[in-house]
């Protein structure tokens, strides 16, 4: 299984926007990049009116879609999955998952805080908060990281997640 690393943080602080910046600089790195997004509504990825849109609508439970240049699934299910039950089946082909959530967890993660947002960031994420990425320092017993210092959090996220 590959490693997995969990950005979190509270709504709209900047989680996507962070991970948009670091896939093409890992990637720039050699490093396969899979992303997994924690949701907790009902989940929609198809337009309505389209061909797979309307499988599912029929009663398909599971739909796949599939062309030269990717493959999407979408399948009922009746629980929200563990993350490490998603990579180890979904995930084969990469050499590192960042995830979008799953703040509870126990997989290593890195909030992201947007102090004119909130006053202050998640209570209590968890053991395994490893790094704070924020406008403003606000754990000072964790290595932080300004939203732009992309260079140097690719470095901290490659030294922790890689194999040794």
């Amino acid at each position: 299984m590959p490693p997995v690393l969990a950005l979190i943080g509270k709504p709209n602080c900047g989680k996507t926007t962070l991970i948009e910046k670091l896939i093409p600089a890992l990637a720039h790195k050699g490093v396969r990049i899979g992303t997994i997004k924690h949701h907790h509504g009902e989940i929609q990825m198809d337009t309505p009116g389209k061909d797979t849109w309307r499988h599912k609508q029929a009663g398909a439970k599971a739909v796949l879609l599939s062309s030269s240049t990717g493959i999407g699934f979408i399948q009922d299910d009746t629980a929200d999955r563990p993350v490490e039950d998603l990579v180890n089946r979904y995930f084969q082909n990469v050499d590192l998952v960042i995830a979008e959530g799953y703040k509870w967890s126990t997989l290593p993660k890195i909030e992201v805080f947007k102090s004119t947002l909130y006053d202050q960031p998640l209570q209590d994420p968890g053991e395994t908060l490893i790094a704070m990425v924020s406008d403003v320092r606000t754990r000072p017993d964790l290595p932080w990281f300004l939203p732009e210092d992309i260079d140097e959090l690719v470095v901290f996220i490659l030294e922790k997640t890689q194999k040794r």
